[in-house]
């Protein structure tokens, strides 16, 4: 695939990218949109081409009105000389039919390539960021770039790009010819094209601000009311229908000012009214040229006829630049996402290896912008072994286990498996052979197969049910109306919890991942269930090494080792026996447990 040359940003890190993708350049909107347009450099020429070919057969054919006028009022006019020439005239017009067919075809094919192009390169960035730069973001402000600020991409080229063509060659053509008649004749025009690109500047300055922030507003908006229908079932359940709504009217209302902002700068756009005092201005001049014997009247009336198609330029340029604005203005905001710089990078050329199991964390830290989370954690997991972490909630348990397959990255101090920090880990590798399943399980409105697969997309019919066999989901799956052809809705929600986190065990079982990390992966179940998942899991736990996040003694009691964290810190470590002697603090999560607790011993000396 030909590429242009890398830019600034193509090579920042990321967790995915396409192989020997198309370059583009990501310096500044414009020529990000530039170079969307070269990927299609052959549609771009030929819309080019046949705008220009358009603009010269119309010139052309007024022209020759003048000659036709001309020869009207001749002595002695022939009927085959009026013939010729109005033929001609309509062979030129209906060329500029063809050729205007053509360039509106050829533009809307760029339009749609631009469209798909950007999306696919939003989409694809998007995939690449890590798990921080998400945790930042608003959905819906994500969805309107990928659907509304795309499509005003699409409107900038089309018709946006046709009317920039319209402008520039509409006065350059059009002058041009006029100068083939009397060179003269093109101080008026030239005149008010000055006057034109002088107000258009002072336009566009004005305008460029309100469209950006225009998108902006549209972007938070469209978060409010994702996150209202996101959330549909706590606003019901507090009957905060009306605050919403109010919410969401005063978004929308702020987006309406920054419309009205808009209209009142359109309005004041100038050089229609400059195009009109020119016109006068022109036939005055050129009548005075007739008088003066400089120019005849057939000329009068080409130059008028050629002066007359500058006005369709002047009145497009309204619609053009707010079109331009618009879509540079969304193009600045998509282009903003995909040059935010991740933390994390695939590390396409990193270690690859079929893993053990082992892991080690050597004096990590992790932090978010508003503070730390883990600090100092020193630990030792062997392959094979099952870890219990417990601790109250916000302790560090589910950020730690996220170190393990680089979700987020250590803010120091290293985190190892087999051996091997896991920032030297091909990602790709490393995360296909770790697989976590937590309390709040996603699943996708794809068929139930499909979301048990989604680890391991080409495993026959047979291995998905036994996986589900395993995790104690085959039979609920069966009494579905489709069975496994089941679609659940969006995030699962047509399942129960329990049922959702069966199907995601599943899915951990088929993908047969070295480590598995459980964060309270059976909360949503009844006992009698947790039972025989219990079982499938210690099945699964053969050979591999189980990171437990739970309160559930019944999980603890059986873990070969046992860490307890308190605001992010290892206070205890050990096995349960241990550390119900030795720890106060792993006592005091069983003090609402009917449970007999051994004596309390004493800390070594010196500790």
């Amino acid at each position: 695939m030909t590429t242009t040359a890398a830019q600034p940003g193509h090579n920042q890190a990321t967790e995915f990218h396409v192989p020997d993708a198309y370059q583009y350049d990501h310096r500044s909107a414009g020529r990000w949109v530039l170079s969307h347009l070269w990927r299609n450099k052959w549609i771009t020429v030929f819309t080019v081409v046949m705008t220009l070919l358009a603009y010269i057969l119309f010139s052309q054919a007024h022209l020759l009105i003048g000659d036709a006028a001309n020869l009207l009022l001749s002595p002695n006019p022939t009927v085959e000389a009026l013939a010729q020439i109005s033929l001609i005239i309509l062979g030129a017009f209906l060329l500029t039919g063809v050729f205007d067919l053509a360039r509106s075809l050829s533009t809307e094919v760029l339009a749609q390539h631009l469209e798909r192009n950007a999306r696919e390169e939003l989409y694809i960035s998007l995939l690449g960021k890590s798990q921080t730069f998400h945790d930042r973001q608003r959905t819906g402000n994500i969805m309107a770039m990928a659907t509304d600020d795309m499509q005003q991409l699409n409107l900038m080229i089309n018709p946006g790009f046709l009317f920039i063509a319209d402008i520039v060659l509409g006065f350059a053509v059009p002058i041009l010819t006029i100068a083939t008649i009397k060179l003269e004749l093109i101080i008026i025009p030239l005149i008010f094209v000055v006057s034109y690109i002088v107000s258009v500047r002072s336009y566009a300055r004005r305008l460029n601000p309100i469209t950006g922030k225009e998108r902006d507003r549209f972007g938070k908006m469209n978060a409010v009311a994702e996150e209202s229908v996101s959330g549909i079932e706590t606003v019901k359940a507090t009957s905060q229908e009306a605050f919403e709504r109010h919410r969401f009217n005063r978004t929308a209302w702020i987006f309406r000012g920054y419309f009205i902002r808009q209209g009142y700068i359109e309005a004041s756009y100038l050089p229609v009214l400059f195009y009109g005092l020119a016109l006068g201005a022109s036939f005055v001049y050129g009548f005075a040229l007739v008088t003066a014997g400089t120019i005849n009247i057939g000329e009068l009336i080409s130059f008028m006829a050629l002066f007359g198609l500058l006005r369709f330029p002047t009145f497009v340029a309204i619609f053009c630049f707010t079109l331009v604005q618009l879509g540079l203005a969304g193009g600045r905001r998509i282009l903003g996402v995909i040059n935010t710089e991740t933390e994390l990078d695939e590390n396409a050329d990193g270690h690859t290896d079929v893993m053990r199991g082992g892991i080690v964390f050597e004096d990590v830290s992790f932090g978010f912008e508003d503070g730390m989370v883990l600090q100092n954690i020193n630990l030792r997991i062997e392959p094979g072994q099952t870890v219990a972490l417990v601790g109250a909630t916000g302790s560090g348990k589910s950020t730690l286990a996220e170190l393990i397959n680089r979700t987020y990255a250590a803010t120091s101090g290293r985190v190892l498996v087999d051996g091997v920090d896991v920032r030297d880990w091909n990602l790709t590798s490393l995360r296909s052979q770790i697989s976590k399943i937590e309390q709040d399980v996603f699943l996708f409105s794809r068929t139930i197969a499909s979301n048990i697969a989604f680890g391991a997309p080409d495993a026959p019919q047979e291995a998905i049910e036994h996986a589900a066999a395993e995790a104690q989901a085959d039979a609920f799956i069966r009494a579905l109306s489709d069975g496994y052809a089941t679609v659940v809705g969006e995030r699962g929600t047509t399942l129960s919890g329990g049922q959702r986190q069966r199907v995601a065990l599943a899915r951990a079982f088929l993908s047969d991942p070295r480590i598995l990390i459980l964060d309270d992966s059976t909360s949503a179940i009844d006992s009698a269930t947790e039972d025989e998942i219990q079982k499938a899991i210690r099945r699964a736990q053969e050979g591999r090494t189980t990171i437990l996040i739970t309160h559930r003694l019944s999980q603890i009691r059986w873990a070969d080792q046992i860490v307890l964290l308190e605001a992010g810190r290892v206070v205890a470590d050990g096995s349960h026996d241990t550390l119900l002697r030795t720890s106060p603090h792993y006592r005091r999560i069983f003090a609402r447990y009917d449970v007999d607790l051994p004596p309390l011993e004493p800390a070594p000396a010196g500790d």
